[in-house]
């Protein structure tokens, strides 16, 4: 099975540069499926209905969410009537929407995502390893499920490292994201489980993580709020990482990064 998945896409920019490279990633790598974290597609914060059945028209399956899920008034209304958007799985019982979704390809075959937040340096919710442990008791990888994601949205990259280290074996991919910042540890740990510690965004990286740099650069200079924060506008650079895995076991057999657009080195799995 090969899977897409696609960092934070963040503001204009990013749904710009998915817009016009997911064509070209469907005609080459044949994707089963195409996973995207949005929760700051909508002018960098949150994201709208009509953006994401905008993604979904455009051939992605799941969007993945985290931390912003909730700064657009009609997302909690929407994330109720849409299985295919989930927020975090450890926000307290009760929340809005749900933190796992399973859907099938065109093959039958059964994909869970499931979307979890970290607890360092961010909101103290519910124990992440926990809620993904609680979750991943109902299937079984390569039995009832034939690939299980697991999108850790956290800031610190040992808590991240530490949630991959710990689904090995139980999980087909495991990625992180929230930093925006694309890391070079793509690799499968010994279990076969495929991990990198942040996937990056898709957005423009002439910013500071997507933002327009003034504002955060007066904040780190000043200690004051001055401005809202606002996405950049300049060209994307798209980021994410192809997976492909066993169908039998729905363990990794091969990870790479993709990196398309403006600024980055671009990098793309060879077929």
């Amino acid at each position: 099975m090969r899977i897409i998945y696609l960092g934070d896409l963040v503001g204009r920019a990013g749904r710009k540069i998915v817009a016009e490279k997911l064509p070209e990633i469907q005609e080459k790598l044949k994707p089963d499926a195409i996973i995207v974290n949005g929760e700051n597609a909508a002018a960098g914060f949150g994201i709208t209905e009509k953006i994401a059945k905008e993604l979904f028209d455009i051939g992605v399956h799941v969007i993945s969410t985290g931390n912003h899920i909730w700064d657009q008034k009609d997302t909690k209304r929407y994330i109720n009537t849409e299985p295919r958007m989930i927020r975090p799985i450890n926000f307290p019982e009760g929340t809005p929407g749900k933190g796992s979704t399973i859907f099938e390809d065109t093959r039958g075959r059964r994909l869970l995502v499931i979307n979890v937040m970290g607890r360092v340096f961010m909101d103290p919710l519910d124990d992440p390893f926990k809620a993904v442990d609680d979750e991943l008791k109902k299937y079984r990888l390569g039995s009832t499920i034939n690939f299980i994601l697991v999108d850790i949205h956290a800031e610190a990259t040992s808590e991240k490292m530490a949630m991959g280290q710990y689904l090995d074996g139980r999980a087909s991919l495991v990625v992180g994201t929230h930093s925006h910042i694309p890391t070079a540890d793509a690799q499968i740990f010994d279990g076969g489980t495929a991990y990198q510690t942040d996937a990056g965004m898709c957005g423009d990286y002439n910013s500071v993580i997507g933002m327009d740099k003034v504002e955060p650069i007066n904040r780190f200079l000043k200690k004051l709020r001055g401005d809202r924060f606002s996405p950049a506008l300049g060209d994307g650079t798209l980021c994410g990482v192809f997976v492909e895995t066993d169908d039998k076991t729905g363990l990794a057999k091969r990870i790479e990064p993709i990196r398309m657009g403006a600024r980055l080195h671009e990098t793309f799995p060879q077929i």
